[in-house]
């Protein structure tokens, strides 16, 4: 067993990442044709390929479980195993030549996230989070950073498009309170939080394959990754995301997006 997750199954994770890296490395800044699905948000040959790969994997080893992928679909979601797949979290990043796009996966027990990857294949980085056992990034172990005052404290959010409505006013809130924010970082800010490089990644209308593998990463490098009323995330949960290493920090971050806004500076401070 690896914490509470049998080996054989943080090994099949990793092989499923295996699998999907030399894909996306062989249409990274290529000419490839983008697609764009029926949200408006564009798809490549290279999203169905990785998932295809990572899928075929599942069928031939644990035909059991379920799967549930962004570009193909979900099967068996009631079984106690289930596997989440994103094949390219940041597409809008890949086809741009931006490489902090990463493969997304992510292993459900009863609905609860208990394993998660995230694999950077162009730079070759992958963080690993297992229920019970510390996150490591390239097989070390990591940390998230002290950082008990708000004030201090550096957050990334990928996109303006996620904080629609009244959403976009408490998140505004939230960026005149903290130290430095930039837009930007899709999944790989999440990793640079379990590493102990930032202290809030905020974000919202996620899907369960957005956020799912990011769980189990996070908390294993003793940070927090609940929605924004403090529930954990599990198949149910809202799409809204509050990540943070310091619970301090997570507590105020949460209370400035629930409407507590008091004590905001008047400028927004941008890092870069």
């Amino acid at each position: 067993m690896a914490g509470s997750v049998p080996a054989e199954l943080v090994a099949l994770a990793e092989r499923l990442a295996d699998a999907a890296r030399p894909i996306a490395r062989r249409y990274f800044r290529t000419a490839v044709a983008v697609d764009d699905k029926t949200d408006a948000s564009p798809v490549t040959i290279a999203d169905r390929e990785a998932e295809t790969a990572m899928r075929a994997l599942l069928t031939e080893h644990v035909p059991q479980h379920g799967v549930f992928g962004e570009e193909h679909g979900a099967v068996r979601t009631d079984a106690d195993y289930v596997w989440v797949l994103d094949p390219i979290d940041g597409t809008k990043a890949f086809i741009t030549g931006l490489p902090i796009f990463g493969t997304l996966i992510a292993l459900l027990h009863h609905g609860k996230p208990v394993l998660g990857i995230i694999d950077q294949p162009i730079l070759g980085e992958r963080w690993l989070g297992v229920a019970g056992e510390r996150s490591t990034f390239n097989g070390q172990p990591i940390a998230v950073r002290a950082c008990a005052d708000l004030a201090n404290a550096y957050m990334y959010s990928t996109a303006p498009i996620m904080f629609p409505g009244e959403w976009e006013k408490r998140h505004a809130a939230l960026t005149q309170r903290v130290k430095l924010f930039r837009w930007g970082g899709d999944c790989y800010a999440y990793g640079l939080l379990a590493s102990g490089h930032v202290d809030l990644v905020v974000e919202n209308s996620l899907k369960l394959y957005d956020f799912a593998a990011l769980v189990p990463v996070v908390k294993g490098a003793g940070g927090l990754i609940t929605d924004w009323q403090g529930s954990e995330l599990d198949m149910n949960s809202d799409g809204s995301v509050l990540a943070a290493g310091d619970p301090a920090t997570h507590r105020a971050a949460s209370a400035v997006l629930n409407g507590d806004d008091s004590g905001a500076p008047e400028k927004r401070r941008q890092l870069g």
